[in-house]
């Protein structure tokens, strides 16, 4: 049986973390472009956690909790995804004694052309971990590369999300993945407001843009 964790603390605890190390920000009135093509007014540089060894292993403990908490089968080995999820996939691994693994964007082209690179046995239980999620997308990319390499992979583990379920639950649940996160932007946004580090204004403007991406993205010349 899973174990049973305070998710609204380790939320909480790894919003603050974010906020502290300074990978969190905003800029409402000059947008930040995401890889998608969508307008942002917030940024999450999760990729700034891996230079601050207490506050990263304080996150990859966290992540362990969140996966033992989440998967009921056995797990053979961690994956993380080209490039921001290597380092996760890295710390988790090993703290919990697992193989690891990395999934490629796309074949490397040349020698045994693999998506998929460490030692694995076809059938592996893997989890993909990656640092951020946005609407999905990409992740279903790494997905379908370490299912046709033979692995079985039902769950995403990130650092932080948008909190956009209902994006999730149609590029990754209608594939069979279930996706869970450390943190997400609501409770980012509210402990950025209560701390001061986010005006009051910043965090409404946010949540403006939480409510409806796409309508706030496509009204400033985005997707």
């Amino acid at each position: 049986m899973a174990n049973q964790i305070d998710r609204k603390h380790i939320a909480e605890r790894t919003a603050k973390i974010l906020i502290d190390i300074e990978a969190v920000g905003a800029r409402p009135e000059e947008p930040f472009t995401l890889t998608s093509g969508t307008k942002s007014p917030v940024y999450i540089d999760c990729r700034r956690l891996i230079s601050f060894v207490p506050e990263r292993e304080e996150a990859t403990g966290f992540l362990q909790e969140l996966v033992q908490a989440s998967v009921e089968e056995q797990i053979d080995a961690i994956a993380g995804g080209e490039t921001a999820g290597i380092p996760y996939a890295a710390f988790l691994s090993w703290k919990m004694g697992l193989p690891m693994l990395y999934v490629r964007k796309r074949p490397k082209g040349f020698g045994k052309d693999a998506m998929v690179e460490g030692n694995f046995t076809d059938g592996a239980r893997v989890v993909l971990v990656e640092d951020l999620i946005f609407d999905g997308g990409s992740k279903v990319n790494f997905i379908d590369g370490l299912r046709r390499a033979g692995l079985k992979v039902n769950h995403v583990f990130t650092i932080a999300s948008y909190g956009f379920h209902e994006e999730y639950e149609k590029t990754l649940g209608s594939i069979g993945v279930k996706v869970s996160w450390l943190t997400d932007w609501p409770t980012i946004v509210g402990v950025a407001e209560s701390t001061g580090y986010f005006s009051p204004d910043t965090a409404h403007m946010v949540r403006g843009f939480l409510a409806d991406p796409h309508k706030w993205s496509r009204a400033r010349g985005g997707k």
